[in-house]
């Protein structure tokens, strides 16, 4: 398909997108933004107010935010197989919005130094840090893949989630984590996503 820009940053959670369209096989263009600049520019704040990337423009309409984005081209390119089966649709889209929601606040949170009271855990959406890493490494030592037996789109959101918390120290590097990813990193896609947005990487550092 024709007309599709993804807009992002190779520091950013834009690799997200950039691995799933490479998994996708999507004929896609690259807008890179820079932070503090082009990425607050009118031009792109007319595409994501918020002012964030990734964005995705496809034939005029516009996609944001992350788990967003995976789940628009599994449905939108269904010959990459990516999206899930009648047997896979309950762990797919629940571990999914899992990631994009109690663990994306968790880990944050914990970043952040924001540590909910006994209290508090009955108003934030995760509860505690713990039992957010102890419910995720329960999920993916379920099954070889987050919804299964086979890799979806589901895998490209979670996957990237364990494998920067794992890298940043952001999530502990149990067993579960690891022997996940290593279903994961060789894939053929994140491989060629990883060597692109290095390179994009690159490029800016020495532009400066």
């Amino acid at each position: 398909m024709a007309g599709l820009t993804v807009y992002t940053n190779p520091m950013s959670r834009g690799r997200i997108a950039r691995w799933m369209l490479e998994e996708v096989g999507a004929d896609y263009a690259v807008e890179m933004l820079g932070y503090g600049g082009t990425m607050k520019g009118d031009a792109y704040l007319g595409i994501n107010p918020m002012g964030k990337v990734p964005a995705i423009v496809h034939d005029g309409r516009v996609v944001t935010e992350c788990a967003a984005i995976c789940t628009y081209l599994a449905e939108t390119f269904p010959d990459a197989r990516l999206a899930p089966t009648a047997g896979e649709r309950a762990d797919y889209y629940r571990w999914m919005f899992f990631a994009a929601g109690p663990l994306e606040q968790a880990v944050t949170n914990r970043s952040l130094g924001v540590v909910p009271s006994e209290d508090q855990q009955r108003m934030v959406g995760y509860g505690d840090y713990d039992r957010v890493v102890a419910a995720l490494a329960a999920a993916v030592s379920a099954h070889p893949y987050i919804a299964g037996d086979r890799f979806t789109a589901a895998d490209v959101y979670v996957g990237s989630h364990v494998m920067w918390g794992t890298q940043f120290g952001t999530l502990p590097k149990l067993a579960a984590f690891t022997a996940y990813l290593a279903r994961l990193a060789d894939r053929p896609a994140h491989v060629r996503a990883s060597a692109l947005d290095d390179a994009a990487l690159a490029e800016m550092l020495a532009a400066g």
